[in-house]
């Protein structure tokens, strides 16, 4: 397939600027695989939808608060930083803006004067390395003066005091109420919708819910520059599944209950994961896995997902799972209806 049959007009109006008040308060599109039908309701009937014995899959991930600001020593000029990954002690792998009109060897003054940041490269790289030297501990200053790396297209008031009404609203709600471990740059957006109630509420019901860990990155959401998408190659991201989790998804299966994936992070670690026997090997791994349509899917009966962005990979593994017409279709809808996409939008279950 090509990447222009992923491509879809999405009104502005539609991208979600800011979450609900109530997580599960979102609308939740139902697509049904088998006959292509819709149905149309909101995120805390979910239980109505699932059956007794169905295993819910969630991403643990938490996302840790690593955007900084600060300026250039030399110039004052402004820097946005964003941590991405510890190469080795004290040097990190980052995203810097103004990226080109810093070079190698200036000193950033980040976190309001709290870390020091020496670049070890030049521009023309897409990922720059900083060598951090931190005015006390590091961990201990990103959850003081980091902010949580929202994805471009959230777009905010620049005012001061909006600024500071949002960071602490993100920092809650940029996060799924079950993240544990931290690590991820980006959040397992389809947990979002959850709420501690919820979750208890369908445990109740009979539905059972088991957890693994994949810290997203930032190649998740790599744009696709080939037109021919079997020509992309997707990042590496590590994952852990838990012995527990491997052992639920085993008795699922001989139930004959349905695995449901949340998010396609849980999607590409349990499918990762899977042998040619679609057993679910527990312990670490490696996530490389390119979901696109073709893919015989080996674990996930069902995959409750938000609405993605054009051309991406993420649009792509949904419609690899659905089929691609039903997938345009149900987008269509989605648009005519006024659902909210993308992060903090609305969310669909694929059936």
């Amino acid at each position: 397939m090509r990447l222009s049959d992923f491509d879809y007009q999405l009104p502005k109006g539609l991208i979600a600027q800011v979450p609900l008040s109530q997580r599960d308060a979102s609308r939740l599109m139902l697509v049904y695989r088998q006959g292509y039908r819709l149905e149309h309701r909101v995120f805390s009937d979910l239980g109505e939808t699932l059956h007794p014995g169905d295993l819910l899959i969630l991403n643990d991930t938490r996302v840790r608060p690593c955007r900084l600001r600060g300026y250039k020593e030399d110039s004052r000029g402004k820097v946005d930083v964003l941590l991405l990954q510890e190469r080795e002690e004290g040097i990190w792998e980052v995203l810097l803006k103004p990226g080109n009109k810093v070079k190698k060897g200036q000193c950033l003054i980040l976190a309001r004067q709290r870390l020091k940041a020496q670049v070890l490269d030049g521009p023309g790289r897409p990922r720059r390395l900083l060598q951090l030297d931190a005015n006390g501990s590091l961990q201990e200053i990103l959850h003081q003066e980091g902010e949580m790396p929202l994805p471009p297209y959230i777009k905010r008031d620049p005012t001061l005091r909006e600024e500071l009404k949002w960071r602490e609203i993100d920092g809650e709600r940029y996060q799924t109420v079950f993240a544990r471990h931290e690590g991820a740059v980006a959040a397992p957006t389809a947990g979002f919708h959850f709420t501690s109630q919820l979750l208890a509420k369908l445990e109740a019901r009979g539905v059972r819910i088991a957890c693994l860990t994949l810290h997203v990155g930032p190649g998740t959401f790599q744009p696709v520059r080939a037109e021919s998408i079997a020509a992309h190659r997707m990042e590496a991201e590590e994952f852990v599944i838990p012995d527990v989790t491997a052992e639920a998804i085993a008795d699922c299966k001989s139930r004959g209950d349905r695995v449901i994936a949340v998010g396609t992070t849980s999607v590409r670690a349990l499918e990762s994961a899977a042998s040619d026997t679609r057993a679910v090997h527990p312990g670490k791994g490696t996530a490389e896995l390119f979901i696109h349509p073709g893919y015989q899917f080996r674990v996930v009966d069902a995959l409750l997902t938000n609405f993605h962005l054009p051309r991406s990979t993420l649009l792509m593994l949904v419609s690899a799972f659905a089929g691609p017409k039903v997938i345009r279709d149900a987008y269509q809808e989605a648009i005519r209806r006024g659902y909210r996409f993308y992060s903090y939008g609305d969310a669909m279950l694929i059936l």
